[in-house]
């Protein structure tokens, strides 16, 4: 049940699909009280949906709530969890520092207050990060249901409150993503170890965590298309062909930046958030999400967000956030869910489509401009343009557009300059 390397994934015959896990009672605050009968009928429901994969989040202060303490109790929930998806058939990514979830940021105690300490620069910090990431290897290398180890959620959420350049990022990534390799060891040949970003890091001017930094590290690039990002779905609307591409274009945008032109790229966040996308909206924009990705070469997976919906007894969060599960907060079924795994039949009943990409629209931006390539940028429009007129371009940076042997290298033969 083991997933391939991720030298294999891009030859894979079919991509991956699975679902973010948010625990149905009490979501991520059900770490607390971790009851493992409930978990179980969760992952059962997921199952029933032909997924073959879970993503899931413990909770930073609850693993390490002083710099030197990693709770054994709490990392042997995180093994149990493992261990329970395997028994509904479920492989898993597990995300070691959380961390940013769903507008809430969840930091142990000896980062903040009187004790403040830098999570991104601080060598400390940074430290004690790695050695989180190297026990949860240690613990989780011998499951054979393991996808592999992230980093954690969107970690450059966190960017606000502590301020951080691009080397700094660079080396923060380079050390945690060692730490991670190091704790699999040679027990886990083949698992993944992983790092995310949210949106900005490819659509925001001067951001420190870069196109590149999520392009050429780690073992594969994730992205996280979200479609209020640049308020993609209120500026072309939830049925435009900006929003029904836009996980296909994320995939796109983030192989121009990769310097392996085979690096597999991962669908890891899609949802379908209200009132961006109305209900009545909803199952049409997950089954174009999951076609439209499944067009792209190297595409590793989608992995929806999220399973089920966070029930309104819980306060404080953002409106999109309450609805976007495929099961409702009393477990049923959501038309959305039923969408979702329509689409994931059919992409299976047929072979992959394989076909590179011989039109390339060229990127050209620096750092400073990067938004062009987001919702309201010109770069942007100009690709969906192309998109609507039945082109399936690719994407190129402009200091590539003159490499022959990379060009060749995808399968492309044609570009067009952006006007």
């Amino acid at each position: 049940m083991s997933t391939p390397p991720a030298s294999a994934a891009s030859t894979a015959p079919a991509p991956h699909f699975g679902v973010n896990y948010t625990p149905r009672r009490g979501w991520f605050h059900s770490w607390h009280d971790f009851d493992p009968a409930h978990a179980r009928e969760d992952l059962a429901q997921i199952a029933g949906l032909g997924l073959d994969h879970v993503r899931v989040f413990h909770l930073w202060p609850l693993l390490q709530p002083n710099r030197t303490l990693i709770r054994t109790a709490a990392v042997d929930q995180l093994v149990r969890l493992v261990d329970l998806a395997a028994e509904a058939g479920l492989d898993v990514l597990v995300d070691g520092v959380q961390g940013h979830l769903s507008s809430f940021d969840f930091y142990p105690e000896w980062t903040r207050t009187w004790h403040h300490r830098n999570v991104f620069t601080d060598a400390e910090a940074i430290e004690a990060q790695a050695e989180l990431l190297r026990t949860l290897g240690r613990a989780l290398a011998d499951r054979p249901n393991l996808i592999g180890l992230q980093l954690g959620n969107e970690l450059n959420n966190l960017v606000e409150h502590n301020p951080v350049t691009v080397e700094e990022v660079d080396h923060y990534l380079d050390t945690l993503l060692a730490a991670a390799r190091d704790g699999l060891s040679a027990a886990a040949p083949g698992r993944l170890v992983t790092h995310s970003a949210y949106d900005a890091a490819w659509y925001g001017d001067d951001h420190p965590f870069t196109p590149e930094a999520s392009a050429r590290k780690g073992d594969l690039t994730t992205v996280h298309p979200w479609v209020f990002s640049g308020d993609c779905a209120r500026r072309y609307g939830p049925r435009s062909p900006q929003v029904l591409h836009l996980a296909e274009y994320g995939v796109e945008l983030a192989k121009a930046y990769a310097e392996d032109a085979t690096r597999p790229v991962w669908v890891q966040e899609t949802g379908a958030p209200e009132p961006h996308i109305p209900a009545a909206d909803a199952p049409e924009f997950a089954r174009a999400t999951v076609l439209n990705s499944a067009e792209c070469t190297g595409m590793w997976g989608v992995t929806w967000w999220c399973s089920h919906d966070l029930d309104r007894s819980l306060a404080d969060y953002p409106e999109l956030e309450y609805t976007l599960g495929l099961f409702d907060s009393a477990g049923r079924t959501k038309p959305i869910a039923t969408a979702f795994a329509d689409a994931i039949a059919e992409v299976r009943a047929k072979p992959r489509p394989g076909q590179p990409r011989e039109t390339a629209l060229v990127l050209d931006c620096t750092p400073a401009t990067r938004s062009v390539s987001g919702p309201g940028g010109s770069y942007f429009e100009a690709w969906m343009r192309l998109r609507d007129q039945g082109v399936r371009p690719a994407v190129v940076l402009a200091s590539r557009a003159d490499d022959t042997a990379y060009l060749a290298a995808r399968g492309i033969t044609e570009l067009v300059r952006n006007p």
